[in-house]
Order: C-alpha cells, then sequence, then structure tokens
C-alpha cells in the first residue's frame, strides 16, 4: 500500500489534510443511512418476499397520441404542484443532502457488484457501486464514481484496487445474491475479503484479467480494465478531490447458458431478475415491465404535416383554456 504522500507525489498534488475531511463530517456529510432504529423488527412487521416472474402489463394509457403529453394517471393530473428550485451549493447545504436527494431521484439505478484485487494479488475486494453505468457498446464502456480520491488514504479499497491493478470484474446483482451483494458493503478494514462476509464462490476462470474472480452464483459478469480515470476538486472544501471517475473497458463478458438468447445477444429478464438501487437503503425489483416501439417520424407521425397538425390543435386548446 502506498503511504499518502507518495500517492500524492505520484497524482501529482499536494497530499490533502485530515481537518477538511473531519471538518465536512461536522457539518453534516455523514449519511445516517438506515432510517430505522431496530430494521429486523421492521422487516419482520412486513409482508413475507412473493416469488414472482416478470411479466407484461399495457402501457398506463395505450390510447396516447401524439402531443396529448402525460398521461392520465392519478400522479399526473392538472394543475401540477409547483415545483422548488434546489441550489447544491447554497450556503448551510451540506453534501450529504445532495447525495440522499440524488440517489433517491435518479433511480433505479443499476449495480455494479466489483471485483478487485492489489497489485500483488494478496488482498481481494468485493463492493456494490450504484453510480455504476454502460455508456458504449463500441468499444464496450462502462463508469463507475467512487467518492474521494485514490490519492486518499481514506479511499475507498475497491478505487485503490482499480487504479493501481487496472483490472476488474463487473457483477451484475440478481435477486438470488441480493443480500450476499449488499453485506459486501460492509465498512471492513482494508486487508479483509468481503468474500468471505458474503459467501458467495470466487472463480478463477477469468480470460483476460490476472488473478482476479468473478462470481459464480452472477448471472452476468464483465471483465473490463481501466480505460482512464479523472478526479474532480469537492465544492465543498475547494483543494480536496472529491470523487473520482472511473472508465472501463469491458474486454469479456460472462453470462449464464439458461439466461442467453440463440444468438447471444438477449439476457432474459426472468432469469437475469435485475436488482435496482433506489433512495436510502431500499433497492428495486423489476416483476412488472411495459414494451413501447420506437417511433417512426413518417410512418407514425405523419412527417412534417402531422407535426403541424399537432401543432395547431395544440394552439387550440390553448387560447380555449385562456378564454375558460
Amino acid at each position: 500500500m502506498l503511504r499518502q504522500s507518495t500517492r500524492a507525489r505520484l497524482s501529482g498534488r499536494r497530499a490533502p489534510l485530515v481537518a477538511p475531511i473531519q471538518a465536512i463530517v461536522a457539518r453534516g456529510l455523514k449519511i445516517k443511512r438506515n432510517p430505522h432504529g431496530n430494521f429486523k423488527e421492521v422487516e419482520a412487521s412486513r409482508p413475507p418476499w412473493e416469488p414472482a416472474s416478470p411479466r407484461y402489463t399495457q402501457t398506463a394509457q395505450p390510447s396516447w397520441t401524439f402531443g396529448t403529453g402525460a398521461n392520465n394517471l392519478p400522479s399526473s393530473p392538472p394543475p401540477l404542484p409547483k415545483s422548488v428550485s434546489i441550489d447544491p451549493y447554497a450556503e448551510g447545504r451540506s453534501p450529504g443532502l445532495n447525495y440522499k436527494l440524488l440517489i433517491s431521484a435518479i433511480t433505479p439505478r443499476p449495480i455494479a457488484l466489483l471485483s478487485t484485487r492489489s497489485p500483488d494479488g494478496k488482498v481481494q475486494n468485493l463492493a456494490p457501486f450504484s453510480y455504476f453505468n454502460v455508456i458504449s457498446h463500441d468499444p464496450p464502456l462502462f463508469i463507475i464514481g467512487f467518492v474521494g480520491a485514490a490519492s486518499n488514504p481514506s479511499c475507498k479499497d475497491s478505487l485503490r484496487n482499480m487504479v493501481e491493478s487496472k483490472e476488474c470484474v463487473i457483477n451484475i446483482i440478481s435477486e438470488g445474491i441480493i443480500e450476499a451483494a449488499n453485506s459486501t458493503s460492509i465498512n471492513a478494514p482494508y486487508g479483509v475479503s468481503e468474500w468471505d462476509v458474503s459467501g458467495l464462490t470466487p472463480v478463477y476462470d477469468c480470460e483476460t484479467v490476472t488473478n482476479l474472480p468473478r462470481v459464480k452464483e452472477a448471472v452476468f459478469s464483465i471483465e473490463g480494465k481501466l480505460e482512464s480515470s479523472r478526479e474532480f476538486e469537492s465544492r465543498a472544501v475547494p483543494g480536496r478531490m472529491g470523487t473520482t471517475l472511473v472508465i472501463i473497458e469491458g474486454t469479456r463478458f460472462w453470462a449464464r447458458e439458461d439466461a442467453l438468447d440463440a444468438e447471444g445477444g438477449l439476457l432474459k429478464t426472468d432469469v437475469l431478475r435485475p436488482m435496482g438501487r433506489m433512495g436510502g437503503i431500499t433497492y428495486s425489483r423489476q416483476i412488472e415491465t411495459i414494451e413501447l416501439p420506437r417511433p417512426d417520424f413518417e410512418r407514425d407521425l405523419g412527417g412534417l404535416e402531422g407535426l403541424a397538425k399537432i401543432k395547431e390543435k395544440r394552439a387550440k386548446e390553448n387560447e380555449e383554456e385562456v378564454l375558460n
């Protein structure tokens, strides 16, 4: 493990001070993630898990037509409540509030169960990250956002391993491993393997990364190489690097045979059964879905002539609203 000063020299930045970090915590950055005093007691009062296969339903308004705006669900009838403006940098507003707001608004988020190792291979790490997504298929590119910087001794073990070894395996979280995957978010000290905590099975059969396991129980996994990383300065404490964005190139995919279609281009939702991240400590299940074809401008809308009719109709409706 590199010393703080050594990593700072390699990154070309001064070593971060501990005092500003403590000041952030004092100002409320420390997040209370569990809103319940006794979670197991609260969970016991809820209905049990119901095994359910994903199913398709109609859309909320199958009769919806171009130009009609929001559908007729009870959550969107006029008049709509007004929106309020929120300045993320407002005086007295903690970064922790932005965190809680964003993770409750940007939902559901896919989750990367990230397998990494130290450069010497002695430390194996497994942890979930929902600041994650795919951004390209040619080449296959993925992003993961980490709080903090690799040059900070208190950074995430996964980030340190990722930057130093430049390899990883991304495992997608399904219903069958949700508890085990969540357990890997435990605040274990550096050097402790979350594989032991979770009980998940490491498989060392990867073809493009070295001495790095994928999760055997995962329906879909991605071997990846570090393409690039970029650190972003904190707005709350200028001079401190608050976030690291990592771009990963996928170099090999692993899919369970029963989940893959004949062409090798589609995973079956009823086998993958992906879990998503919501706000707080909440997860989501994909048990009900809809389908909506992408419309064609000429065929479905009627081209420019059809668009003109829609705009004309909308203008008349607005005039009638004003008169009434």
